[in-house]
Order: C-alpha cells, then sequence, then structure tokens
C-alpha cells in the first residue's frame, strides 16, 4: 500500500510541477502581450500628437495665407466682382460678364486685365507658403443650363468640356506672362486647370439656383496637410 500511495504521491507532484510550469508560461505570455499592449498604445498616442502638431500648423498656415491674400487684395475685390474664401483659400471671380465670351472659351479683355494685374501679385503673395502649398487650382464653374435641344445628361458634359476648356485657356494666358516665365518650374508642378461642369451650383436664398454666380472661375489653394496625415497614417498601417 505505501508503495501504491507512494507511487500516487509522485504522480501527484509530477502533476503539481507540470500544472506549475504552464502557469508560469501564461503568466509570461501575459507579461508579453501587456508590453506589446503598452508599446501599440504609446504608438498610438505619439501617432495622434503628430497628427494633432499637422492640424494645428494646417489651421496656422490657413490663416495666414488667407490673411496675406486679404491684405493684398481687399482693396481689389469689390472692382473685379471677386471674392475669398476663408476655409476653401479660393478666389472666385463671379461675374460671367468679365469672364469669357458667352458660351466660348474666350478670355474677355477685361479679365485679361484683371489677370495681369492678379497674378503677379498672388505669386509673390504665396511665395512664403510654398512649402505648404500642395497644389493650386484653377477651377471653372457653370450653370446647369445649356440650349433647349438637349437632356440633361448632355447638357453636363458639353459644360464639363466648356468648364475644362475655360480653365486651360486662363492657364494658358498666365502661362505667357512673364512673371511666369521667371517661375515657370513650379508653376508646372503646382498649378492645375480642373473643370467642375455644373456640379458645385451656387444655390440661392431659396435654395435654387443662381444661374451667373454659378458662372464663376476659382483660383484655389490646397496646402499639404493632407498629405502629411496620410503619411503618418500608412506608416501605421505599415
Amino acid at each position: 500500500m505505501n508503495t501504491i500511495f507512494g507511487q500516487g504521491s509522485s504522480a501527484g507532484n509530477e502533476e503539481e510541477h507540470h500544472w506549475l510550469s504552464v502557469s508560469d508560461l501564461m503568466a509570461g505570455l501575459m507579461m508579453v502581450f501587456l508590453l506589446i499592449s503598452i508599446a501599440l498604445m504609446r504608438h498610438a498616442l505619439e501617432q495622434r500628437d503628430r497628427v494633432t502638431e499637422v492640424a494645428e500648423a494646417y489651421q496656422e498656415t490657413q490663416v495666414a495665407i488667407y490673411q496675406a491674400l486679404m491684405d493684398e487684395f481687399s482693396d481689389d475685390l469689390e472692382t473685379w466682382q471677386a471674392e475669398i474664401n476663408a476655409d476653401t483659400l479660393a478666389l472666385t471671380f463671379q461675374s460671367p460678364k468679365v469672364l469669357f465670351t458667352t458660351g466660348s472659351a474666350q478670355l474677355r479683355p477685361r479679365f485679361e486685365g484683371i489677370l495681369n494685374d492678379f497674378y503677379p501679385r498672388y505669386l509673390d503673395v504665396l511665395t512664403p507658403f510654398r512649402e505648404a502649398i500642395d497644389e493650386i487650382r484653377i477651377e471653372g464653374h457653370t450653370s446647369s443650363r445649356w440650349n433647349s435641344s438637349v437632356g440633361e445628361d448632355e447638357a453636363y458634359f458639353r459644360n464639363m468640356k466648356l468648364s475644362q476648356d475655360r480653365t486651360r485657356s486662363v492657364l494658358s494666358y498666365l502661362y505667357q506672362l512673364p512673371e511666369t516665365q521667371l517661375q515657370k518650374s513650379w508653376v508646372k508642378q503646382t498649378i492645375a486647370a480642373v473643370g467642375f461642369s455644373s456640379s458645385h451650383l451656387v444655390l440661392n436664398d431659396l435654395g435654387q439656383e443662381d444661374h451667373d454666380r454659378s458662372r464663376r472661375v476659382s483660383f484655389r489653394i490646397l496646402t499639404n496637410a493632407e498629405s502629411q496625415i496620410r503619411e503618418i497614417l500608412s506608416e501605421v498601417d505599415s
């Protein structure tokens, strides 16, 4: 019996040692997981702080660019029938009677004169902010109207071609100016011509399309804050 009990006691000790080693292993694994979790949380907090810094810098740059544009052009906006949007940094020329010949991409002489005055000063204003600027878009917008012989979809695409042709006409005109020759490399890398057709209509107080104000050209500044944030987030994914 003693032999039997002795064997039983020995087997029990072996089982106890077995469970003790498993317990130690689980405790070790839990410590590893805890350390990994702490490291991941720290990394996530660091990424959040970096994104916050970019967002704050973006806001400061946005305000600074807007203020610089207003300081330079505020006295001209009424004469040009233009406005500057603080949120989008878009300087918009609003009068279709000033901009183009009806139904064509031909710049009117008055608009050419405005561009001659506006564009060199615009480039000078943006010079201190170049590192923060990702793109400048010359955006062309039309109303939804065409003639009554075409349907809504065909009118949209005809207006798309018209808006694209008009923005290219503006860019082509600016590209020939002496000021562009001095900064051609940056202009080619930064300025794009984009036609939006009637996809961004201007509405009146009743929520109806304002046909005249929908026909416009904007110079819109896009900063590189978004691309910086995407780069930070991609580091997390990788």
